[in-house]
């Protein structure tokens, strides 16, 4: 092995081998070899266990994770209906990058979690990322300890020693531990986002039966549509009852609830974006609210009590006309600057059309197509086809993926960047 290595010189027989010293003696021949293999024996071993073949258990870690599909570098994360705490965010992706076939390694790398759909190509040090995480607020749905407001009574209605429940309009008991204890907002802000530019903020109820993470985030996509809307804004979902066929609005029942839940996001969102400085920008910034299925009470109460009526441009129900016709009526007669659109299927269309018709009562123009642009004061009904299913109404209504199409129409209108521009009043 040593003698084809061309690193070694072939030895001659005919040459003295000789050390070092005071004096140069040449060896008998016979002890030539002695001294060759003395020299080269602890070479050559090295160099076999370098050369040795790697085990199959060697190839199978170094080659973990170098397959070329999308499955094997990024398999669908599962949940199961996990809720971390208050300090952690969303998972974060380990990406594996493999080297050149003869290195026989993998460098991995972290990457922090851009978008819903991740990417091989690593941002540029000098590139803002998109950030789509998890953050506990103070002023979210729940906890609350306070009263229905339709019933006056204890919200938290039942009690078994010193646990607590609520027992639901179907009659079903959830416990508050378990149930009304997630102060957790989901937050996105799109790497494209620019707080020195006209924008708006998107407010997310979601239906009941759902997750931030499982649904909201990764089922619904409410935060890849408004990155794909191409539109200046930021999201806030907050979680509303866990996993529960409940749609309680929580501390959003309460007078001031759904702007002090604003107020408080906006250092939220000032520090996600990277500015302390813009906290002030999301303070005044216009809202836009969007409400599913049972989303609809706490979209409700927030536009009748929440304390901040004229700073929402815009209301946006997805197959969520489940009641409070009068709350919505009203909403829309005193704010003719701001848009409402109610997309429906045959389960809310009684609502709908009654809804409809009080509104032409007053005199107010209804339109039941989504051709054109939005603007200031247009109030829009469209039925869906039959066939569209409710659970995938936010991404299926009368059109794929509605939360993005409904951003785009409204930033078609020039009044957009006029909304979005004008300062909000402070509390209104």
């Amino acid at each position: 092995m040593v003698g084809a290595n061309p690193k070694f010189q072939k030895v001659d027989h005919a040459d003295p081998v000789t050390f070092p010293g005071k004096h140069r003696h040449a060896l008998p021949v016979r002890w030539r070899w002695v001294a060759m293999t003395a020299l080269f024996v602890p070479l050559s071993f090295v160099l076999v266990q370098c050369g040795k073949a790697p085990s199959a258990g060697m190839l199978a870690a170094n080659t973990q994770g170098t397959g070329d599909s999308f499955e094997e570098r990024f398999p669908k994360p599962q949940f199961n209906d996990r809720f971390p705490t208050a300090n952690e965010s969303l998972p974060q992706i380990q990406k594996q990058v493999a080297l050149a076939p003869s290195q026989r390694t993998v460098r991995t790398e972290p990457v922090r979690v851009a978008s819903l759909n991740p990417t091989l190509t690593l941002p540029k040090p000098t590139e803002r990322e998109e950030l789509t995480t998890l953050v506990s607020m103070k002023s979210s749905a729940f906890p609350y300890f306070g009263n229905n407001p339709r019933s006056d009574a204890p919200f938290l209605n039942i009690s078994n020693g010193e646990r607590k429940g609520h027992r639901s309009y179907g009659g079903r008991v959830y416990w508050q531990n378990e149930t009304y204890n997630d102060s957790r907002v989901l937050v996105h802000v799109p790497e494209t986002f620019d707080a020195r530019k006209p924008g708006v903020i998107v407010v997310f109820f979601h239906g009941n039966g759902a997750t931030l993470e499982r649904d909201v985030r990764d089922r619904q996509l409410v935060p890849q549509q408004i990155s794909d809307s191409g539109v200046n804004a930021v999201l806030l979902a907050p979680q509303l009852a866990v996993n529960a066929a409940d749609s309680s609005a929580g501390k959003f029942w309460e007078p001031g609830g759904f702007k002090r839940f604003i107020d408080e996001s906006a250092s939220h969102l000032a520090r996600l974006y990277g500015d302390p400085k813009s906290a002030q920008t999301f303070a005044n910034m216009p809202i836009v609210i969007v409400g599913y299925s049972g989303g609809f009470l706490p979209t409700a109460w927030s536009l009748e009590v929440g304390g901040i009526p004229n700073r929402v441009r815009g209301v946006f129900l997805l197959d969520a006309v489940y009641g409070e016709l009068d709350k919505f009526a009203s909403w829309i007669e005193k704010n003719r600057s701001g848009f409402f659109v109610s997309s429906y299927t045959r389960y809310t269309k009684p609502r709908d059309r009654e809804l409809m018709e009080t509104l032409r009562s007053k005199g107010i123009t209804v339109t039941e197509n989504m051709n054109g642009p939005l603007r200031p004061g247009s109030v829009v009904f469209v039925q869906t086809p039959a066939g569209v299913t409710h659970r995938d109404y936010v991404t299926q209504a009368w059109t794929e993926n509605p939360v993005r199409e409904i951003l785009v129409k409204m930033a078609e209108s020039p009044a957009f960047t006029r909304m979005a521009s004008a300062p909000s009043p402070a509390n209104r």
